[in-house]
């Protein structure tokens, strides 16, 4: 498998066409969320593939970017993790990209176009928005996100439907079961330092108070899509993100939750599409 060295940490990377990149398209890199990896893009990434060489990764501690035993010393901010992606593309010698991103990899994407807004050509933000700051409902949601990462052995895949638990809340229409126990192994497989850290760092009362700013400073084209029932990230924030930025174009996906690309691909792509301006 591909490995490339960023922040003493290697990286898990992938072209979805082994013979990319043909320099003939652009590049558009895919940034998944927590608990996940590259792996949920797939599907999506053929779809664009003959306009753009896709290129998919997994994030530090996150998927097949495992962490070793005595990492380099790492915030999880997603300033940092944002940094990260600077360093692959710089060692991949990507100048200039397009960036699609879902729920915490699109606040790290946000961070990234804002630090870096000459290395984006088009930013898609899939279920992200902004939050107003209420410390009982964050303590409760960090108390019980921690006790939820202690308890994740191996062998909870090995249970029958317990895929289908355990994506209840993420979705309203069904996804293959295949994808379904996909994301159950990722978030098995994650490490528990990044599982645990950036529970913090992306759901804090600094993110209540920056990503409004990071979402006002947005200088590059941006499509932001919602799924309707989304109770992760719900669209309303992600409405209220958009209205900061008259570079930030909002659409919902109907009936979709948080992963409107993989409950109601059509609709998704042709959105993106859309947006991209492209003829696939």
């Amino acid at each position: 498998m591909p490995y490339i060295q960023v922040g003493g940490t290697p990286h898990y990377y992938q072209w979805l066409d082994p013979t990319a990149p043909t320099k003939d398209k652009p590049v558009m890199a895919f940034v998944h969320g927590w608990g996940g990896s590259a792996r949920y893009w797939e599907t999506t990434a053929a779809h664009l593939s003959k306009d753009f060489d896709c290129l998919l990764y997994d994030l530090r501690g996150f998927g097949r970017s495992r962490l070793l035993e005595n990492p380099i010393e790492f915030d999880w901010e997603m300033e940092s993790y944002a940094a990260d992606l600077a360093a692959l593309l710089d060692a991949l010698q990507l100048d200039r990209v397009y960036l699609n991103s879902h729920s915490m990899g699109a606040s790290v994407a946000v961070v990234f176009a804002n630090r870096y807004p000459e290395r984006v050509e088009k930013l898609i933000l899939t279920c992200s928005g902004i939050f107003e700051y209420d410390e009982k409902t964050f303590s409760a949601f960090h108390k019980w996100g921690s006790l939820v990462v202690q308890f994740r052995p191996q062998w909870l895949s090995r249970i029958p439907l317990m895929e289908r638990f355990f994506m209840a809340r993420f979705l309203h229409r069904p996804i293959p079961t295949a994808a379904q126990r996909a994301f159950l192994e990722d978030y098995l497989m994650a490490d528990d330092r990044a599982v645990r850290h950036t529970i913090f760092t992306s759901v804090s009362q600094k993110a209540t108070e920056v990503m409004p700013e990071e979402f006002a400073r947005l200088q590059v084209p941006t499509l932001l899509v919602s799924g309707e029932h989304d109770q992760i990230i719900p669209a309303a924030g992600g409405r209220q993100a958009a209205q900061l930025n008259q570079m930030v174009e909002f659409v919902e996906i109907p009936a979709t939750s948080h992963f409107p690309m993989l409950e109601d691909p059509d609709s998704y792509l042709h959105e993106v599409i859309q947006f991209l301006g492209v003829g696939s």
